[in-house]
């Protein structure tokens, strides 16, 4: 009898520390990342120089024929972050089978954390916020391969990039010979690297496997094993599909703003401005907006001179892909807690 008090102590106290966990993100979290992400972009908006002059071309802009360009870059913001969850929704099925809406919250959630976080690493809490509590910490290790295919396609093309721009870039001095060379370089043989530990990720985790006290934490890379070399070219695949989606984007933001550049110009402008976005880290409503903006200017103004209408595009993708679905998720995380009251209700009827 008292083992049976002891573990009834221990359940209540359990169950507490439990509501009070979902109390916090429910009545919380959600709220105050709303509230600060409101603020932080107020912030960083007012921070930018020629703001007068931007929001005086921004609404000439929306008074014109060519408004359709801001709608269909809008329709492809949907499509890039929907691209995104078949992605997860992919690799995480090998622990826990989701629905492509969860997906697509799961996505939305993560995001609306990554904004605060250098180099975004904070999109995995959010993302395992929807999965069950067995799985989440399983799930990290499976996002992270995701993310590794949508690098090896942002280093490939910028590598591809650098050759085409080389003559360009050179001429404008944005790089002496030698540095051109060494990141050049640098990056094919990181990307090397990478893509053959991306296709061999069972070796990967044999050898994670034989280190000293590895195998206390084997169970959280072990799914990565069940990565065939066929769910890893569809990761790759999806990757490749949601950089063009980005650099359609750019493009149509380009023409909308008077930005007088050709397609492939653009291609491998902003190819080699994500080169520079993942080798530098940043926070990204803090500084991504400023690196974006300095980087896409020095690029794209090889082929054009239109610096302010250049500006306007780089702060509109930033606002379009991250600021929108960032605001989207804090609200999304509002709803967590009904998630976790729901699954509450559940376990007590089972008990």
């Amino acid at each position: 009898m008292p083992g049976r008090a002891q573990q009834s102590l221990n359940m209540h106290l359990k169950n507490r520390n439990k509501r009070h966990i979902k109390l916090l993100v429910n009545y919380l979290l959600g709220p105050l990342l709303f509230a600060w992400l409101a603020y932080s972009i107020y912030q960083q908006l007012m921070s930018q120089p020629n703001l007068a002059a931007s929001w005086k071309h921004t609404r000439q802009t929306f008074g014109t024929s060519q408004i359709w360009l801001l709608a269909l870059a809008l329709f492809l913001m949907l499509l890039n972050w929907g691209i995104e969850a078949v992605k997860w929704q992919l690799a995480v099925r090998r622990v826990q089978a989701i629905s492509y809406f969860t997906a697509c919250k799961a996505v939305l959630s993560g995001v609306s954390f990554s904004v605060t976080t250098p180099n975004r690493v904070g999109e995995y809490l959010g993302r395992i916020l929807y999965m069950k509590e067995g799985s989440r910490l399983k799930a990290i290790s499976l996002t992270i391969a995701g993310s590794i295919s949508q690098l090896i396609i942002t280093l490939m093309m910028g590598c591809v990039g650098l050759l085409f721009l080389r003559s360009e870039i050179e001429a404008a001095q944005l790089l002496s010979g030698f540095w051109y060379e060494l990141i050049l370089y640098g990056t094919i043989t990181i990307s090397a690297v990478l893509t053959l530990f991306y296709f061999k990720l069972s070796w990967l985790v044999k050898w994670l496997d034989r280190l000293p006290g590895s195998r206390r934490y084997a169970w959280l890379i072990e799914s990565l094993e069940q990565f065939d070399a066929t769910i890893l070219l569809q990761l790759l695949s999806l990757s490749a599909i949601r950089f063009i989606v980005f650099m359609a984007q750019y493009y149509l933001l380009f023409r909308l703003f008077e930005v007088s550049i050709s397609w492939w110009q653009c291609y491998w402008c902003i190819s080699i401005s994500f080169l520079v976005m993942a080798a530098i880290p940043t926070i990204a409503l803090f500084t991504d907006l400023g690196l974006r903006g300095t980087v896409t200017l020095k690029l794209a103004g090889l082929f054009s001179s239109n610096q302010l209408g250049i500006g306007l595009a780089a702060a509109s993708i930033w606002f379009i892909n991250l600021i929108i679905p960032a605001l989207a998720g804090s609200l999304l995380i509002l709803g967590i807690g009904r998630i976790f009251r729901k699954k509450e209700t559940i376990t007590e009827k089972n008990t």
